[in-house]
């Protein structure tokens, strides 16, 4: 796959738009993680149920050539957009997508009134972390044990301009 190839972000639906994303983040978490084999799809099904259940919740799903290679799931909160998921498939890894469904997730905090983004990263995922700090994010000082890991993540957050001049409404 080269960074050449025409790359789509948009939304997904129905149960179709869930397997395609929980077989991405089972095969990237087993790379990220140096598993020998990925976790079955029904079984990354419920996390991402989970958050998709949310209140505004959104799925992302990145294709390239109509197969889909990335995805981002996020739900607006009172004064950020959290962002849960960002999730590329490890052959399209360096190609792009995570900048894009990062973009992706500030044209939907922007379109919400939203002037800050956040997430949580396992704190050891230099990979991760290296994509979010290029696109602008900075890690906090907060920590917490991720419930069903156990694994140590950091907040980080992306702060939006405002646009100029400033809309009154």
């Amino acid at each position: 796959m080269t960074s050449g190839d025409l790359l789509q972000v948009t939304a997904a639906h129905g149960t179709d738009g869930v397997r395609a994303s929980a077989a991405i983040w089972a095969r990237a978490k087993a790379r990220r993680d140096q598993d020998p084999e990925p976790a079955a799809v029904d079984d990354t099904i419920p996390g991402i149920g989970r958050r998709l259940g949310l209140e505004g919740a959104r799925l992302l799903l990145a294709r390239r050539d109509g197969h889909p290679v990335g995805f981002t799931l996020f739900a607006p909160r009172e004064r950020t957009l959290e962002v849960f998921y960002v999730a590329v498939d490890p052959e399209a890894w360096g190609c792009g997508v995570a900048s894009r469904l990062l973009l992706a997730a500030e044209d939907q905090a922007r379109q919400l009134g939203r002037e800050t983004l956040e997430l949580w990263v396992i704190d050891d995922n230099a990979r991760g972390i290296g994509v979010y700090e290029r696109a602008g994010w900075v890690g906090t000082d907060q920590v917490q044990r991720d419930p069903t890991s156990g694994r140590v993540e950091r907040r980080f957050v992306r702060h939006l301009r405002q646009a100029w001049p400033p809309t009154r409404g």
